[in-house]
């Protein structure tokens, strides 16, 4: 349940939850509007190297790879807006079947799981990251551009998701507050 539901159905959010979730819902948008363009330009990269490969014969080194940079960037930074929109994969079969009480119970665990996984990902990303400039890694394509990129937009995606999914356990103030 997002602020807005929360403060239409009465309850007061927690000190600061309205300007953190604000903050958050922003830079979701600002994400997915960037990730749009990305997933534009990685289709625009792939059709001009299946063009330039298939009828000018003219071999590629940079297509593949600035695409799947993009792909790996547009996959981690939208993770957190999905996440905010309750988007991802889940097994419903068994909610029904639930009492609300343990289907809240239920959620919770899972919330809590996903937060510690995440959370543990995106500190494993940093150490990449951080290995990645530190040694000045790159691929070993003959472009080699440098491994910092695609480990900037993984770590920046999970700490993002991490974000979001801390910010809705913040939210759940009660046993009672439905997500």
């Amino acid at each position: 349940m997002s602020g807005a539901e929360l403060s239409a159905a009465g309850d007061a959010l927690p000190a600061g939850a309205g300007w953190a979730e604000r903050a958050l819902h922003a830079i979701n948008r600002a994400v997915v509007a960037l990730s749009m363009v990305a997933l534009v330009a990685a289709a625009l990269v792939l059709s001009s190297s299946v063009a330039s490969r298939y009828v000018l014969k003219a071999s590629t080194d940079w297509q593949d790879e600035s695409a799947v940079f993009l792909l790996v960037g547009v996959t981690f930074l939208c993770a957190a807006w999905v996440q905010q929109q309750r988007g991802h994969i889940g097994i419903e079969a068994i909610v029904g079947l639930l009492p609300p009480a343990v289907d809240r119970a239920r959620r919770l665990i899972v919330d809590v799981l996903c937060l510690l996984f995440c959370a543990f990902f995106a500190w494993k990303s940093w150490h990449l990251l951080h290995e990645a400039v530190v040694d000045h890694q790159t691929t070993s394509s003959s472009w080699s551009p440098p491994l910092w990129i695609p480990y900037g937009l993984m770590t920046l995606g999970m700490v993002l998701l991490s974000l979001q999914l801390a910010l809705q356990l913040w939210l759940r103030r009660s046993p009672g507050a439905a997500q």
